[in-house]
């Protein structure tokens, strides 16, 4: 019999149910379905251990969770079984790209904890060395930034005048990263023979060629198609969030310790100090204000090189009891850190060991901004935005 003329009938009861369903959505079926993904961890050798986790409809990001804790190695804690001088190379470590300036703050806090005076010439030494951290932390994102959109030139421009300040910062101290020169009362010691004039050189050196920013990548029309008007963060997030430093100053914050409070040398550079604003708070502004703000460091380091140079032969430390105790109380200190405000809560029982500091990390506090900024951008944009955000993961999990 022929197969279209063949009819079967069942014996099988009939269903009492219905069947099962599933749906395989190809194509625009598929668009209406949410996708968790995961960028990183990454390994530590890059900028690193961060990890987001994106809900995405499509190319569009929903929802972004910044996810830390990979590289937390509870130096707060540490700093409870440290005596006053161990403490400073703890705190040295969490931003590994403004180390002195890390120092910095702990010893500021201790000092003001013991009311104790420091010499004029560790005050405006503190103040160059400050400076001088600050242009190289940035050098490092003017390369490292253009590098994650894809263009790798910048990245060796920026290599190569790091070196330069790197080496001067390394004959003072002998460090290259963790330079550990900061004591409580003042410096470990007086600068070199000549070393003024060999940092002066190194300054104008630099600033010779730090026009290269500006034509190699603010020039460029790619860059600047990746950056404007991509991440947009606006000033109420800003104060919501608590971001600060250049970032913040991108979207028209115009607030700046070194002016607004000033401690070691500031109050008196007035007349040089510069702080850089932008109001349209995007990827390309937070760079302009990152490339802006390092010329003012360079110009600020002159500043007090020249000073330096007029101040009398003198003491560039106090001397210290053989056991250090910080007297019973708290203090408050913070700083215009490279890449934000970082402050020091100190808490002391009269012994040689704090009973609490605590930390508080530009990072840390500009990371959260990144939940307000990648929601509604495309996923091609999200490493544009991520990177411009200037941040140390080791300051995030300190």
């Amino acid at each position: 019999m022929s197969p279209t003329t063949e009819h079967t009938h069942s014996t099988r009861p009939p269903r009492t149910t219905e069947p099962a369903e599933t749906t395989f959505g190809i194509g625009g079926a598929a668009e209406s379905t949410d996708m968790v993904l995961n960028i990183g961890p990454q390994h530590p050798s890059t900028h690193g251990v961060l990890r987001l986790r994106l809900v995405l409809d499509g190319e569009r990001i929903e929802r972004a969770e910044p996810v830390i804790g990979y590289m937390h190695r509870g130096a707060e804690k540490l700093f409870e079984a440290r005596d006053y001088r161990q403490i400073v190379m703890l705190a040295n470590r969490h931003d590994w790209l403004s180390a002195f300036s890390n120092e910095l703050g702990v010893v500021l806090a201790v000092e003001r904890m013991l009311g104790m005076e420091v010499p004029e010439r560790a005050v405006w030494t503190r103040t160059l060395l400050a400076e001088l951290n600050r242009v190289l932390n940035h050098l490092m994102f003017l390369g490292s930034y253009p590098l994650e959109l894809g263009g790798i030139t910048p990245v060796f421009y920026a290599f190569r005048e790091r070196e330069e300040l790197q080496n001067v910062m390394e004959e003072i101290s002998g460090g290259r990263m963790h330079y550990m020169f900061n004591r409580v009362g003042g410096l470990k010691e007086d600068l070199p023979a000549g070393w003024t004039t060999r940092a002066r050189a190194a300054v104008a050196s630099v600033r010779s060629r730090m026009d290269v920013y500006d034509r190699l990548v603010l020039g460029n029309e790619i860059f600047r198609g990746r950056t404007r008007g991509v991440g947009v963060l606006s000033g109420e997030a800003v104060h919501a969030y608590g971001v600060s430093g250049p970032i913040a100053r991108a979207s028209g914050v115009d607030f700046d310790l070194r002016r607004d409070e000033p401690y070691l040398a500031y109050g008196e550079l007035g007349d040089v100090l510069k702080v850089v604003t932008r109001e349209e708070g995007d990827c390309l502004a937070r760079f302009e204000c990152l490339l802006e703000q390092t010329h003012n460091a360079l110009d600020l380091a002159d500043a007090c090189l020249d000073r330096l140079v007029d101040l009398p032969q003198g003491p560039i430390n106090q001397r210290l009891p053989k056991v250090l105790k910080a007297p019973e109380g708290h203090t408050y200190a913070w700083t215009e850190n490279p890449l934000g405000i970082n402050g020091y809560y100190l808490v002391s029982k009269g012994e040689k060991t704090p009973y609490r500091l605590k930390l508080r990390s530009a990072s840390y506090n500009n990371i959260q901004a990144l939940a307000e900024l990648l929601p509604g951008q495309l996923v091609a944009d999200m490493v544009a935005i991520l990177g411009s955000l200037f941040f140390v993961v080791g300051d995030i999990d300190k």
